[in-house]
């Protein structure tokens, strides 16, 4: 299919799309059990040449659709949990649920992909080649895509995806534009925590006890500073404590201060190496005021890692598909993360930013993604659906080659 019959194709399904947005917007659902959501999209899935698998261990759908000539497999997927959020963006279509929201843009995704599954479906009888439709729970810190992947999400067809492609709306971009890069594109994740056990006391007398608030202070210090002077500089690494707990009264040393805060790191090793440092640098830190330091590691997210070859497909496609100038090649890395990268550590395959900021507002200064003000341009939903259905073309193509 000619990229501009992509746009066509994808404005005659337009009004539904929109429809199913507002209607994922009305009734957000945060974690992996997400029973309401799931409703919706298996009834806007009804209908279609498309077989449906229900999965037991999460509301995860997918749809298989088989084309009518033999050839590769490729595989999209689209999130669709909320966030724990009160939402403040007076939308006619805003949450019908206190304290969860679509803030994320997940509600966008799974209708780009239904309006994509609408329209391959149209064609199945034309296509050399297999589509998997991943519509997937869990994505905000609950590992959806990794349970999925264990209950065989990709056995699910014969022949195995070679091909794996998702998109993420942002209101960093403006709507319509196309930002991507090969290699790594969102980080990965991990939560920390650091238990400083130390000996209470009165404030009046510290020497008569082992403050374990001062020396938390005094890790993260430490830890920024190792950060600046430890691991190779063209590997980026963040590490933030964003909490730091201890006593409950002001004239009291307390026993423990706990700190908790999260790694973003773009390697495997330099990931290892931050967790090291961390532990390294807590346990000496407490050792030198003599008292004890425990420091636990939650592995999060891996690193998303885009194909260089799928990445130059998408480049291509998007600038035939909505012009040259709509398309970016990103410098640099974001320090989010994302659980689509479990996807990409088995199948090649990229995520791909697809711009929805508002034309009233300015990319960078408007609600962000996690916002409860966030507002996403819907004119973006028509470039979501039109390069869902190119790239699967460009994918079966080029798998088909291999």
């Amino acid at each position: 299919m000619p990229q501009t019959r992509s746009l066509e194709s994808a404005r005659r399904v337009f009004d539904d799309v929109v429809a199913l947005r507002r209607k994922l917007h009305r009734h957000p659902e945060v974690g992996n059990h997400l029973p309401v959501s799931r409703k919706i999209i298996l009834d806007a899935l009804f209908g279609l040449e498309i077989e449906i698998v229900e999965h037991e261990t999460t509301s995860g759908v997918v749809g298989i659709l088989r084309g009518g000539q033999p050839g590769p497999t490729v595989v999209l997927r689209a999130d669709f949990d909320a966030l724990h959020l009160h939402e403040d963006t007076g939308l006619e279509f805003a949450s019908e649920y206190e304290g969860q929201m679509h803030a994320c843009g997940h509600d966008l995704h799974t209708a780009m992909l239904f309006g994509a599954a609408r329209l391959l479906s149209e064609e199945a009888s034309n296509l050399a080649g297999n589509v998997l439709f991943m519509f997937q729970p869990g994505e905000e810190g609950h590992h959806g895509a990794r349970f999925m992947l264990d209950e065989g999400l990709l056995d699910t067809i014969e022949p195995r995806p070679t091909r794996a492609f998702a998109i993420h709306v942002s209101t960093l971009y403006r709507t319509g534009t196309v930002n991507i890069r090969s290699g790594p594109m969102m980080a990965a994740a991990d939560k920390v925590v650091i238990v400083v056990k130390g000996r209470g006391g009165h404030a009046s007398a510290p020497h008569n006890a082992a403050d374990p608030v001062s020396v938390a202070a005094e890790i993260v210090m430490a830890v920024q500073m190792a950060m600046t002077r430890q691991g190779n500089v063209f590997d980026p690494a963040v590490v933030t404590f964003g909490m730091l707990q201890a006593g409950s009264a002001y004239n009291i040393i307390p026993e423990t201060a706990t700190l908790t805060g999260t790694t973003r790191t773009m390697s495997a090793d330099r990931r290892k190496h931050v967790h090291e440092m961390i532990r390294q640098v807590a346990n000496g830190v407490a050792a030198a005021h003599g008292v004890a330091a425990e420091t636990e590691v939650i592995l999060g997210y891996p690193v998303t890692i885009n194909d260089r070859e799928v990445t130059d497909a998408t480049l291509q496609v998007a600038a035939e598909l909505l012009g040259q100038d709509r398309v970016h090649e990103l410098s640099a890395p974001s320090m989010g993360a994302e659980d689509w990268s479990y996807v990409l550590e088995e199948v090649p395959g990229v995520m791909a930013f697809l711009g929805a900021c508002p034309d009233h507002l300015e990319p960078g200064n408007s609600p962000a993604n996690h916002s409860n003000r966030v507002v996403f341009d819907e004119a973006a939903l028509n470039d979501g659906v039109a390069l869902h259905v190119a790239m699967v073309h460009r994918l079966l193509a080029d798998a088909a080659t291999d």
